[in-house]
């Protein structure tokens, strides 16, 4: 369920792409990322950091699509939070000395340390790549290719790549001695 509301935004952003175009299609993924927090915080949830980097992100590059009416700055929203990703696992764990990676999974998996910074650069690896797939879309395809791999290209990528890695920390998994 979490990752469908988490989709919520970019599935209505795809539906009103195929229905009014991208100018629609932005300004309804405004409109629903915005309302994903208000839901959020009328529910009484904790709002990760991440969505609310989201969710600026969407507002400022959607915005500057309305406002410039271009839809270049709506394209580069996903490389964007992808490098954000990045960046963010590069800095949290070479200048802050925290896995990240460890730090959202740790509880639910004990792992040697090792192997929590593979996972780490895999990550990395993945955004970075992720997002720069996403600009060579962007700029080598018609608009309408773009948007389909925002949704089934990039959501595929990320499920094969996450179940790629759980296939890697299964075979190391340190199992509870109780």
């Amino acid at each position: 369920m979490k990752l469908l509301f988490d989709m919520f935004p970019v599935i209505l952003f795809f539906i009103a792409f195929k229905i009014s175009g991208i100018f629609v299609a932005t300004a309804v993924a405004i409109v629903a990322s915005i309302g994903q927090i208000l839901w959020l915080r009328l529910r009484g949830k904790v709002i990760e950091n991440m969505q609310w980097v989201s969710l600026g992100i969407i507002v400022v590059f959607g915005g500057m699509t309305l406002v410039f009416h271009d839809e270049t700055f709506i394209k580069w929203k996903p490389t964007v939070l992808y490098w954000l990703f990045a960046v963010a696992l590069i800095v949290g764990r070479y200048l802050m000395s925290r896995n990240l990676i460890k730090a959202m999974m740790g509880k639910q998996v004990q792992l040697p340390e090792r192997i929590w910074d593979h996972l780490n650069i895999a990550w990395i690896l993945f955004f970075a790549l992720l997002g720069g797939l996403n600009i060579l879309i962007a700029y080598r395809f018609s608009t309408e290719t773009w948007v389909n791999f925002k949704l089934f290209g990039s959501l595929g990528l990320t499920v094969a790549f996450v179940i790629a890695q759980a296939l890697y920390f299964t075979r190391h998994v340190i199992e509870d001695k109780q």
